[in-house]
């Protein structure tokens, strides 16, 4: 069949890297891709945030069977919703679904009610209101605009002031534009340890009835070593996760997989996709920092690439509601993804410089997120540029792999960071 994929950054080059191997799937086109994209499917310059427009070019192009939306943007606004009222075959959640991610507070409020594990919360919708919590709560405190943000409207404040100014710039100043017309003030959750950052990324299929977790991962959010810095969209990642044994994994499947998905079901919103689970190993046991409604990124560049199962057999059995039918098989081993981003990212920077890739190990892949072409040469187009992934034996190995190729890659402003894989002290 042929497949349309929605979206244009290295989550959607790993998602149409893994679709090329299917047997079933003959052309792909891409809405609206990225230089590397254009490498195996025919990119589509329509605006994926114009439903009428998406629902109209798969109207027009009958051999497009099936079309997968992969950002979070377009989900949230119904392009599910969209297509599957014109008849056609989609793979992502509906727009009441999808609000597991595009409302923060809907999610809080979601996991009260239904008992899962996650960090004591108030949501706001007056400045005022929200100031006054802040001034007499405890440090550091999590802020987050209630709406999508890019995956840059949280805030970790560690004192009054830097609180004081996070609401004033979400709230007042509207940096994260609608989606901080209500904001989320949220406890700050340590690690086991009593630490910060024993965060784990749980990436599940579901089709409403049964979840399949993929492998767990472990993204590193702030923008410079030692999760310093401003937050990203994502600066790297790496499977497996070094501390999330069988145990912990049970677990999570008993406290928050199942019961997410019965509480969305309750709620009438049978979740149909990828469900994203962010979550957090604390003194008192696994809990929920976020909710996503579609494959992370960077999470999906080092988690693809080590499914042995055909991935379109396992969206056509989500579509069916039939994943229980599936048998999804992982290789062992890791991988290890480091991403290339603009200098000045996740602020402001430049495009359209000029990317120079040299000869890459054979087991090496770069997906692409913010490139394009001009006149033959490969140019940068975003904040995040190029995703440099390797697998390997170990997360060690793998991440040797990884930064001995990131060396011959080079753009002006090249940022990087140099810890990808070493957290939680990962040896293996």
């Amino acid at each position: 069949m042929n497949v349309l994929v929605i979206g244009n950054g290295g989550r959607e080059h790993a998602i149409i890297a893994a679709l090329a191997k299917s047997p079933t799937v003959d052309k792909i086109y891409c809405m609206k891709g990225n230089a590397g994209i254009a490498e195996l499917a025919e990119c589509v310059d329509v605006d994926y945030l114009d439903l009428k427009a998406v629902g109209d070019w798969v109207d027009a192009h009958k051999d497009v069977e099936y079309t997968v939306i992969a950002p979070d943007d377009p989900l949230a606004l119904g392009l599910a919703d969209e297509l599957e009222s014109r008849g056609h075959r989609v793979f992502g959640p509906n727009k009441k679904a999808a609000e597991i991610e595009a409302s923060k507070s809907f999610a809080k409020n979601l996991m009260k009610k239904y008992g899962i594990p996650t960090a004591a919360y108030e949501t706001f919708d007056d400045y005022e209101k929200a100031l006054a919590y802040v001034e007499k709560g405890k440090f550091p405190v999590v802020l987050k605009a209630d709406g999508l943000a890019l995956g840059k409207g949280v805030l970790i404040c560690e004192n009054l002031e830097q609180a004081k100014a996070g609401l004033k710039q979400i709230m007042l100043d509207k940096a994260f534009g609608a989606a901080g017309n209500t904001v989320v003030v949220e406890e700050f959750l340590t690690g086991k340890e009593f630490t910060p950052g024993e965060e784990v990324s749980v990436l599940t299929f579901t089709d409403g009835k049964t979840i399949v977790p993929m492998l767990a991962s472990c993204d590193h959010k702030r923008a410079l070593d030692g999760d310093k810095g401003l937050n990203t969209g994502g600066m790297g990642t790496f499977t497996p996760c070094p501390f999330y044994d069988d145990e912990i994994s049970d677990e999570v499947m008993n406290k928050i997989l199942l019961p997410t998905v019965r509480a969305m079901n309750a709620e009438g919103r049978p979740f149909k996709g990828v469900l994203y689970f962010g979550l957090m190993r604390t003194p008192d046991g696994m809990k929920v920092v976020e909710y996503n409604s579609r494959f992370g990124d960077p999470e999906t560049q080092v988690v693809l690439p080590m499914l042995k199962t055909d991935l379109m057999e396992i969206f056509q059995a989500v579509t069916d509601e039939r994943l229980a039918d599936i048998d999804i098989e992982w290789e062992s081993g890791a991988c290890v993804c480091v991403v290339l981003a603009s200098g000045g990212y996740p602020q402001s920077y430049a495009k359209g410089k000029e990317i120079i890739i040299g000869d890459l190990d054979k087991d090496v892949f770069v997906y692409h997120a913010g490139t394009k072409r001009e006149g033959g040469v490969l140019k940068t187009n975003g904040g995040r540029v190029l995703n440099v992934c390797a697998k390997g034996k170990t997360i060690a190995e793998a991440r040797e792999k990884a930064y001995k190729n990131v060396e011959k890659i080079h753009f002006d402003g090249m940022q990087y960071r140099k810890d990808i894989g070493i957290k939680y002290n990962a040896k293996g």
